[in-house]
């Protein structure tokens, strides 16, 4: 079993205080590295859940200034920092991401928390220069009430920084429900939250446990009015009727399948390490992870060779273990995904390029893929592997490639390379994604908005726009 300084106890967090389940049930968090159990943490559900939300109301009460709300979003980006190598190592091991990988995503959560301190003040009310009516017009960002904040398991700190950031700055008060396959990582951050930022009673509070119980538990609060969850697009829409009878605002950044289109100008090293860093962070379980590579049907042979050395050096194992940069999967159906996806591809006429070899491994493993000439009926071609596969598709032309790349209900990310910048700006504005990175595999950045277009979701994170999310504009004339 696990042992942490941050880890005090396995329970939840409800208005200032730890808790176990009220049933006493336990839900175990294993290693997906080898399956060996790391804690038993406390199994919530609706009772606990109407607590917090109480709590959360009361906080609500107690309004913060932007001062005050720009103090504590800078003691938890200090927090983390200070904490980044034992957090990382909780990540790591409930995750499996390598241990620099997970350290990373550590500062990349930190970053939120600065940028939220740093622009706090376009929250503060704003007056307008004419004045109509003859009256003063005043505009103020109100809280909109207690946000509900739902997070996945591949991003575990990350993720939850991306809301609990914006949720702080816009003074609302949050009730907190994370995977239960990475809860470890987010008892950490509560943790500090008590420990070195005092955040008030209620201000933020964490309940574990099925999500069944719990969103529904959210969803019949009148007193939530946001509720943020990022995972698949199944959920979301179910998450979008239950909505509805509340009429209560959802920012929802679900599934992808992002194309990554290589022009035969393209600089293909460039593309190929770019592609690297892209497709196998998190072992591939990323949602802004190109999921198609279209490639120059003049290039393709030789892209998929320059890839194939690339992904050959990878070193596949326990992310505690130096020098590894590829971890297993999180769980076994994610294995047997990608797998299908694989032989679903070669029975339709992919070429095998290079599979790595993980048959030692004792975990959730699958080894990395390079596939050629995927044809467009493969199942990896319309589904969201989640896994170290790359499905290399060849294309003729611009408007071909276009075409291919919008064929999808989603629409979160997408990458463009080419040495024609008119061309690949002309491209990005026809594709119908809300990240749209040129020449570059990078995904998002706490400075910039993030979100997807289509059934990828609504709402964004980050940048001014994120920190707007979880307000409500009100507009008070003064005669």
């Amino acid at each position: 079993m696990i042992d942490s300084a941050l880890l005090p106890t396995l329970g939840g967090y409800i208005n200032g205080e730890w808790v176990m389940a009220d049933s006493g049930k336990t839900l175990t968090v294993t290693n997906p590295v080898d399956h060996s159990e790391l804690a038993d943490v406390a199994a919530m559900g609706q009772p606990e859940t109407e607590r917090a939300i109480a709590a959360a109301e009361q906080a609500l009460e107690r309004p913060a200034s932007l001062e005050q709300r720009r103090d504590w979003l800078n003691a938890i980006a200090d927090a983390l920092t200070q904490n980044r190598e034992e957090i990382g190592r909780l990540l790591c091991l409930e995750h499996g991401k390598p241990l620099a990988e997970a350290q990373g995503e550590v500062d990349y959560a930190a970053g939120f928390f600065r940028y939220a301190a740093n622009h706090i003040d376009v929250l503060a009310p704003r007056t307008l220069d004419e004045q109509p009516r003859d009256c003063r017009w005043t505009i103020h960002h109100r809280p909109a009430g207690v946000v509900g904040l739902i997070t996945p398991w591949n991003f575990p700190i990350g993720m939850i920084a991306k809301k609990l950031s914006s949720a702080i700055a816009a003074d609302c008060s949050s009730v907190i429900k994370p995977s239960s396959k990475t809860p470890l990582t987010m008892i950490a951050l509560f943790t500090l939250l008590e420990r070195e930022v005092k955040l008030p009673a209620g201000k933020a509070n964490l309940v574990m446990g099925s999500a069944g119980p719990i969103t529904e538990a959210l969803f019949a609060a009148p007193s939530v009015r946001v509720i943020s969850f990022t995972g698949s697009t199944e959920v979301g829409r179910e998450l979008i009727r239950q909505a509805a009878p509340g009429v209560k605002r959802l920012t929802l950044e679900l599934g992808g399948n992002a194309p990554y289109i290589i022009f035969a100008d393209a600089d293909l090293d460039r593309a190929a390490d770019q592609l690297m860093a892209n497709k196998f962070r998190g072992g591939g379980q990323t949602c802004v992870c190109a999921n198609r590579i279209f490639v120059h049907a003049d290039v393709a042979p030789v892209f998929a060779e320059k890839l194939a050395q690339r992904v050959e050096a990878l070193q596949i194992g326990d992310g505690m273990q130096p020098g590894t940069t590829l971890g297993p999967l999180i769980d076994e159906n994610a294995v047997k995904k990608v797998a299908r996806h694989v032989d679903d591809a070669i029975n339709k006429g992919a070429k095998l390029i290079y599979q790595g070899d993980a048959s030692g491994l004792a975990g959730t493993f699958h080894p990395p893929t390079v596939l050629l000439d995927v044809p467009a009926n493969a199942a990896c071609y319309r589904e969201e592997t989640f896994g170290p596969l790359v499905p290399i598709i060849t294309f003729a032309d611009e408007p071909e490639v276009v075409r291919m790349a919008n064929d999808t209900d989603f629409g979160l990310a997408c990458y463009v390379f080419t040495a024609d910048e008119a061309r690949g700006q002309k491209v990005i504005e026809r594709l119908r994604f809300g990240h749209a990175a040129l020449n570059t595999g990078s995904g998002p950045t706490p400075e910039a908005p993030f979100g997807g277009m289509k059934q990828s979701g609504y709402g964004r994170e980050g940048g001014l726009e994120g920190l707007l999310e979880f307000t409500e504009a009100q507009t008070v004339p003064v005669g």
